[in-house]
C-alpha cells in the first residue's frame, strides 16, 4: 500500500498544523489503482470541536468538498489530520473514524512527523508514503535504461525515449500533463 504524495503537499500540511492550537482535518483528493493512492489535492474542512485533541469535519463542508471533488473527477484518496501534541499513531477514536473511511489516514504533527495509515483485514497497517515527484524520476530512469539497452523497439531513438517520458509524465499525474 503506497501513498503518492508531492512532497510541497507535505510541507503544506506541516505548515497547516504548526499554525493552529486546533487539529486541522480534511480530504486528500486524486485517483486510487490498486494498491496506490496518488494525492492531486488537499481539502481542508473545518474541525467542528475546536478541539487540540480530536476532529471532527464539519457535515457541510464535507459534503461541498467531496461534491466539488466528483464533479472535477476526483475522489477521495485519504483523510488528513494532525496530532498536535502527541506522536502520528492513530487514536482510538482515529481507529473508529478509520471503519467508516477505508483510505490512508495520514497523521501529521507540527514538529514534521508524517506517518499514514490504514485499516486492513488485519487490523491496522501503515501506508508507505512515496515523494510523488522521486516516484515520476524513478520510472524514468528505469525507462532510460531500458532505452539504453537497446531493449525497446530498435535500440531506441531520441524521439521514442522523449515520447516514453512523456508518457510517463502524462501517467503519473493526468490532471496537469507536461
Amino acid at each position: 500500500m503506497r501513498l503518492i504524495i508531492g512532497r510541497e503537499i507535505i510541507k503544506m500540511l506541516i505548515k497547516m498544523a504548526g499554525s493552529s492550537k486546533i487539529e486541522v482535518c480534511g480530504f486528500l483528493l486524486g485517483r486510487r489503482d490498486e494498491e496506490e493512492f496518488l494525492v492531486l489535492e488537499v481539502k481542508q474542512v473545518r474541525n467542528m470541536l475546536n478541539s487540540p485533541s480530536a476532529f471532527e469535519m464539519e457535515p457541510e463542508e464535507m459534503v461541498r468538498a467531496l461534491d466539488e471533488a466528483e464533479a472535477r473527477g476526483l475522489e477521495v484518496v485519504g483523510i488528513f489530520h494532525s496530532h498536535l501534541k502527541c506522536p502520528p499513531l492513530p487514536s482510538e477514536r482515529d481507529l473508529e473514524g478509520m471503519k467508516n473511511w477505508r483510505v490512508p489516514w495520514l497523521i501529521v504533527t507540527p514538529g514534521g512527523e508524517v506517518k499514514g495509515w490504514i485499516l486492513g483485514e488485519g487490523g491496522v497497517e501503515e501506508v508507505k508514503i512515496v515523494d510523488e515527484a522521486n516516484d515520476a524520476r524513478e520510472g524514468i530512469k528505469v525507462l532510460a535504461k531500458t532505452v539504453r539497452r537497446g531493449t525497446f523497439g530498435e535500440g531506441g531513438t531520441n524521439e521514442e525515449f522523449k515520447k516514453l517520458r512523456l508518457e510517463a509524465l502524462t501517467q503519473r499525474n493526468p490532471i496537469n500533463p507536461p
